[in-house]
Order: C-alpha cells, then sequence, then structure tokens
C-alpha cells in the first residue's frame, strides 16, 4: 500500500524531521480553485482522485470522508472494511485534521496527526498535506518517512490533478 509509481509530482515535498520514534512530512501544491471549492472536493470526491493502488481493496470509490468531529475517512467493500483515520477538527475550506496511522503504520501501532490546510494564494488555493506520525516499535521509525513522504506527495498530487482538470472544464 505504501509503494507505487508517482502520477503527479508535488511542487513542494519535504521530510521535515525523522527520528527512531516518529517523522513529521510536509507536501504542498497550488491549485487554480478557491479554499472552499478544494476542501469540498477533498471531502466530496475523495473516490475520484485518491490512488487505487494505495487503497486496501484496490478501488478508491469505495473510500468515504465524513467532516465532522468523530466523522470516519473510511474503506468499506462489503464486509471488508477500514477506519483509516478519525476527523477530529474541521474549519471548512480552511482546514481538516484527521487522526490515526495509515496503510501499514496502522498495523504497526503507529499514530499521527494529518492535517490538510488551504490557504488562498495567487487567485487560488495552496493545499498543504502535513503528517506527523509516531509510536512504539521496535523499528527506526524514521527510516519510513522517504517512503511515506513520497506516498502522501502521490494523494496531494491526486487531488491537484483533479482540481486542475475539474477546473479546466469550467465556464471562463
Amino acid at each position: 500500500m505504501l509503494l507505487g509509481l508517482a502520477v503527479a509530482a508535488p511542487v513542494q515535498a519535504a521530510v521535515k524531521d525523522a527520528q527512531p520514534n516518529g517523522f513529521t512530512l510536509e507536501n504542498s501544491e497550488w491549485v487554480p480553485v478557491a479554499p472552499q471549492v478544494a476542501y469540498a472536493a477533498l471531502v466530496n470526491d475523495v473516490g475520484r482522485w485518491w490512488p487505487a493502488d494505495h487503497t486496501w481493496w484496490g478501488d478508491a470509490s469505495r473510500l468515504s470522508i465524513s467532516d465532522k468531529a468523530g466523522g470516519c475517512f473510511c474503506e468499506i467493500n462489503g464486509a471488508q472494511q477500514a477506519w483509516h483515520m478519525t476527523v477530529t477538527f474541521t474549519d471548512p475550506g480552511k482546514l481538516m485534521r484527521m487522526t490515526g496511522g495509515l496503510g501499514p503504520l496502522q498495523g504497526m501501532g503507529l499514530h499521527g496527526a494529518l492535517e490538510w490546510r488551504f490557504v488562498e494564494e495567487n487567485g487560488g488555493t495552496r493545499i498543504t498535506l502535513w503528517y506527523r506520525a509516531g509510536g512504539y516499535t521496535p523499528d527506526d521509525i524514521g527510516k519510513f518517512a522517504p517512503v511515506v513522504d513520497k506516498v502522501q506527495g502521490l494523494q496531494l498530487g491526486g487531488l491537484a490533478t483533479f482540481l486542475r482538470k475539474r477546473n479546466e472544464g469550467a465556464p471562463r
């Protein structure tokens, strides 16, 4: 679930820090839509932009995000179900914070805070995907940072590409 080919390279990507007990990542992209539009696509269209090869059952259309405190970022495939993260904060058009461990990190007992930040910039929106993960594992968690960063770049890149293509077809 953490391996894959890049479909869109993020404009800015960084492993902010990586230690044996955790790491912080930040990826950022500019898109030519308003913050409210970008936020709405994050929530309402997740199944249309999330990379399918980074789902448990290979079908991104089975993903959903409930944008309320305690909401679920879930993947439902009949009896097969995954609660990827819990929505812990939402300020539509500005910020969504989720907590949990994405992908294999969840099974390793690691936990994190993930933020989708939306800031108006140059007639569009700067979307920043920030993730800080940590916890106990006998492994050096910091070694996972570059791979998780690459995957987060794919996820953000998927949203940015979706928004750009949708914007190309918008009336002027």
